[in-house]
Parts: C-alpha cells; sequence; structure tokens
C-alpha cells in the first residue's frame, strides 16, 4: 500500500512538471533539454535535484562552453559528425527582442554565449519556482 501511494505520488509531480514545462514560456529551454536527456530520463528528477541550468546539464553529461558570438547560419553548415554539431538551436525570446543561440555538440558540451546562458538560467530558476507552487 505504501508503495502504490509512493508511486503516485512521483506519477503526480511527474505530470505537474510535464504541465508546466510545456508551456510557452519554458519552449526555448525544453528544446535544449530534449536534445540532451534521453527519452525517460527522469528528467523532473534531475530538474529537481540541482539549482542551476549549468548543473542540470553536467548531470545529463554535457559541459557548458561559452564563445563571444554564434552565427546561426554557419553553424547549419556544420551539422553533423564531421562539423562536431549535433544539434542547433536558434532561439529568439521575444519579449527581450534577444537572440539566443545554442549548440549541442557531439563532444558533450552544449555551446551558447553568456548572454543565452544567463538566460536559461533564469528560466530554470523561474520553473522550479513554477514547480515549487502548491498545485
Amino acid at each position: 500500500m505504501v508503495n502504490q501511494a509512493a508511486d503516485a505520488g512521483v506519477d503526480a509531480r511527474q505530470q505537474r512538471f510535464e504541465s508546466v514545462f510545456s508551456r510557452e514560456r519554458f519552449k526555448g529551454l525544453k528544446a535544449i533539454l530534449d536534445s540532451v536527456s534521453p527519452e525517460g530520463d527522469g528528467l523532473w528528477q534531475r530538474v529537481n535535484g540541482v539549482h542551476s541550468y549549468d548543473q542540470l546539464l553536467l548531470g545529463l553529461g554535457y559541459r557548458l562552453t561559452f564563445t563571444k558570438q554564434i552565427h546561426v547560419a554557419d553553424c547549419y553548415s556544420r551539422v553533423g559528425p564531421a562539423g562536431g554539431i549535433k544539434v542547433v538551436l536558434p532561439y529568439h525570446d521575444i519579449p527581450t527582442q534577444s537572440s539566443l543561440p545554442t549548440l549541442v555538440n557531439f563532444d558533450a558540451t552544449v555551446t551558447t554565449t553568456a548572454k543565452a546562458a544567463a538566460f536559461f538560467n533564469g528560466l530554470f530558476a523561474e520553473l522550479k519556482r513554477e514547480l515549487s507552487k502548491p498545485e
């Protein structure tokens, strides 16, 4: 009986996470995490267990690296093992009119700008606040 109650609590937290995480506000963060997290990997548990975006990436086996600028159009030509880029995520935040691209690389790094990392770290903190609110 105790296991059923615990399983129900886990299922409820998982459903709450999926509901909050699927909101339009978190679309860019979701795209990044979907690119680095294996399906069914208990992402909500990992989110719950860390305090920042870069800690989460480390927990998923990716190191965050920074570059001054990312030319998205150029990056598409380097997608594939030979170019080193697995996924190009050209995120644009409408409210701030900011271009915040992220590259997921084959060498287990996520390349971004300092501005984009700060943005997604703030978005991660917002996600954590939303998840901690009572239902």
